[in-house]
């Protein structure tokens, strides 16, 4: 996945975010596996169009890999790309917080690694018509899942001024959000708001020229703010980070990209949680129970390096995390 800076649309030209890194980071669970005389599994839950994959599948010949999207002409694309290897995956069209009920259908047990690749992908961004950039003038969709859901026409032209104030604020972090919001109810009376270039434009006559030009494009925030509402984006990562680390089998791991705080902060708070003991404070000894069942493996974030920001700009507010399971919590 990627930030939301826009570059000519073309597939061929998809290159998957820290591609070695993630692989090289969920290489020794692989091991693990193989030594217990087990087919390695890993889950890409944000499969896109199956860079990663490809990769880890190529450079693993006994790997058997599960892609999740809930984008159905990603996982169309993906399954042509993936086709050389029909026969070590299973594509799922699912959202990754239900990694539980597609392990359950495919009667698998834990798996050794998953990936997620947060955000809007290249794909998304580069489909005109899906209206997730705000340098292209599209029907105002953006809907990851075209084939159920709200779209962010129904959001920007159903919901009260208060909660579209509430959504750009919070989601998008966009300080003029209540002068957004009470132009987009001013000018939906006149007629619904149809097209991404209609709210462009409105947002370029509230957000000062100053501020648009240390903030980046002045419709960044609020169209953030907006595909977030739509796909439910942070409350399905909230269920989804504790459904992958408990899919994990023992020395399992697990790679999150994250493209902004929200994000991060939501991953961060459950890998740090795991990783340290749950026993109560003064509690005189620490029970097994207590120990923690994550050790981190990167020290805060990894970002990607100049060079690979030189060539894949969207990487460029990449923020990746990991960690292993250390330990299996018994259940009570």
């Amino acid at each position: 996945m990627t930030s939301d800076t826009p570059t000519p649309p073309t597939s061929e030209r998809h290159t998957p975010v820290l591609k070695d890194r993630c692989i090289n980071l969920l290489a020794p669970a692989f091991e693990v596996a193989r030594a217990a005389s087990r087919t390695p599994i890993v889950i890409d839950a944000t499969l896109g169009m199956g860079g990663h994959s490809e990769a880890m599948l190529q450079r693993y010949p006994d790997l058997h890999l599960i892609g999740i999207d809930r984008d159905t002409e990603a996982l169309g694309l993906a399954g042509e790309r993936l086709a050389p290897f029909a026969d070590r995956t299973d594509l799922v069209h699912a959202v990754y917080d239900e990694i539980a009920d597609v392990l359950e259908d495919l009667g698998i047990g834990a798996i050794d690694g998953i990936l997620m690749d947060l955000g809007v992908s290249s794909l998304q961004l580069d489909e005109r018509d899906r209206g997730f950039a705000y340098s292209f003038d599209a029907p105002l969709d953006m809907r990851m899942d075209t084939s159920r859901g709200q779209t962010a026409a129904d959001v920007l032209n159903t919901y009260s001024e208060e909660d579209l104030v509430r959504i750009i604020r919070k989601w998008g972090e966009e300080k003029f959000a209540g002068r957004i919001a009470n132009h987009i109810v001013a000018a939906r009376d006149k007629a619904p708001l149809t097209r991404t270039g209609e709210l462009v434009d409105i947002i370029r006559n509230v957000v000062p020229s100053g501020a648009a030009r240390t903030g980046g494009h002045p419709a960044k925030r609020t169209f953030q703010a907006l595909r977030i509402e739509v796909n439910e984006e942070l409350s399905v990562l909230e269920t989804a980070i504790p459904a992958a680390v408990d899919a994990l089998a023992l020395h399992g791991r697990a790679v999150v990209m994250s493209y902004h705080s929200l994000e991060d902060k939501i991953v961060k708070a459950v890998f740090a949680a795991g990783s340290q003991s749950s026993a109560p404070a003064g509690f005189p000894v620490e029970l097994e129970e207590h120990k923690a069942t994550l050790k981190r493996l990167t020290k805060g974030t990894e970002i990607p390096t100049d060079e690979e920001i030189a060539e894949n700009p969207r990487a460029a507010s990449a923020r990746l995390r990991a960690v292993e399971k250390i330990r299996i919590r018994s259940e009570a």
